[in-house]
């Protein structure tokens, strides 16, 4: 196993360290009990918290024990946002979106073995602790001119909103997070990402306040930022989402596949976890032959399959390829089917007519006419079978589970068509 910082740092997964090279001993001198939090603020673990995750997974692989925290209580304040002031959520809410991101969260580390994950919930030290307990042994290490100094919360002085008490105290509780979690399982490291740099610190300070001779560290991972400016894991239509309720597999497999190739080398790193030689030879795929999107397809794949498992990233693949004409559009199941048309254009129709008619609906043709000069040049497909006849009327027969056709113009240009009843 190569040295994990260096790793790590291969991989641009530092930004920031309380000290790299006290890290770095204290790895080797392991096992390392490690922690990094997920505030339950959704129902779903989104893209971003997927690098946490799977840094977590890298460093438990290099033989560290990892605690995955999932945050009953720090889910019911919330992490303070830059812009305004959260909506708090219902305590019975929040219990429920506890118990959907543990799962998420388990799926991506080992419980079993000498380096076995433990998952903990800050709501079991905090349920029981008093106001004036909480003043006392926790809040009196705070200095106020240092919490204020925390980039979110310096914002949100400035503005208008202002901040509540209660948002600027979360850095207080993730402190007592770490403190925590040092007394009860000798946890000396805490991770995330590097716009939580303030709070990660905070719970380092506090432990050195309490316990002295304590060596504990902070390790930040850096945001991630795309070359074409927009936001990483946003698409047109969202978040992408961990939960397949909430993005389709399809979805999630596409995001990756449609990346950009300035972004490739970056993701590979970060969430690939193929071996040097292998990024570097997909780097250079890219590098020399970016039509033919190697990099992409194998990370799409790895990724599809370690977020939804094998069954469906074969289902996601098997999809992608049919409706570009190099598979059985009839052979995919319902589910899978819908989840692929979902991110395409597609009309509306109470009843089927002219081919021409429904290219012109659809958008992928500018008018009538422009679809029957499609069909002249060949270049019209239904469900993948070339449409020969510029009078052609699509049938029942052909709707695929008996609701959808799919349009085709030329090689790249799709679109599906839903039949529905008025």
């Amino acid at each position: 196993m190569t040295d994990i910082v260096d790793e790590l740092k291969w991989r641009g997964l530092i930004a920031l360290s309380t000290d790299e090279d006290a890290l770095r001993k204290a790895f080797a001198d392991g096992p390392v009990t490690f922690y990094c939090g997920f505030d339950p603020t959704a129902p779903s673990l989104h893209l971003g918290n997927l690098v946490q995750i799977l840094t977590m997974r890298r460093i438990q692989q290099a033989g560290n024990r990892p605690l995955g925290l999932v945050g009953g209580a720090t889910g019911l304040i919330g992490d303070p946002k830059p812009t305004a002031e959260r909506t708090l959520n219902d305590p019975e809410v929040v219990a429920g979106w506890v118990e959907r991101l543990r799962g998420q969260v388990e799926r991506f580390l080992d419980f079993e073995g000498p380096d076995a994950a433990t998952m903990v919930n800050n709501l079991d030290w905090t349920s029981g602790l008093s106001a004036i307990g909480f003043l006392r042994d926790v809040g009196k290490h705070f200095r106020v001119n240092k919490m204020i100094a925390k980039e979110a919360v310096a914002r949100r002085l400035n503005s208008d909103a202002g901040i509540s008490y209660t948002e600027f105290s979360y850095q207080i509780l993730q402190g007592m997070d770490f403190l925590e979690l040092y007394r009860r399982y000798g946890c000396t490291l805490q991770t995330g990402g590097s716009d939580q740099w303030g709070n990660l610190t905070a719970g380092a300070d506090l432990i050195h306040k309490v316990e002295p001779h304590a060596a504990v560290h902070a390790l930040a991972t850096p945001l991630i930022t795309k070359a074409d400016g927009t936001k990483f894991g946003k698409t047109e239509s969202g978040t992408v989402w961990l939960d397949p309720e909430l993005t389709t597999p399809y979805a999630f497999y596409q995001f990756w596949l449609n990346a950009d190739d300035r972004d490739v080398p970056a993701f590979l790193r970060i969430f690939s976890f193929k071996s040097r030689e292998e990024i570097e030879e997909l780097e250079r795929q890219t590098a020399e032959r970016p039509q033919a999107r190697a990099a992409q397809r194998a990370l799409a794949e790895e990724l599809t399959t370690l977020v939804h498992g094998a069954g469906q990233c074969a289902a996601v693949v098997a999809a992608s390829r049919a409706l570009f004409g190099q598979g059985e559009l009839g052979e995919l199941d319902e589910a899978t089917l819908g989840a692929a048309l979902s991110e395409l254009p597609r009309a509306e129709v109470g009843a089927l007519g002219p081919v021409t008619d429904l290219f012109a609906e659809v958008g992928l043709a500018p008018s009538k006419s422009a679809a029957r000069r499609t069909v002249k040049e060949g270049g019209a497909y239904v469900n993948n079978v070339k449409v020969t006849a510029e009078d052609a009327v699509a049938t029942a027969e052909e709707l695929l589970h008996g609701r959808w056709l799919v349009l085709r113009r030329g090689k790249k240009n799709l679109a599906a068509v839903e039949v529905v009843q008025g």
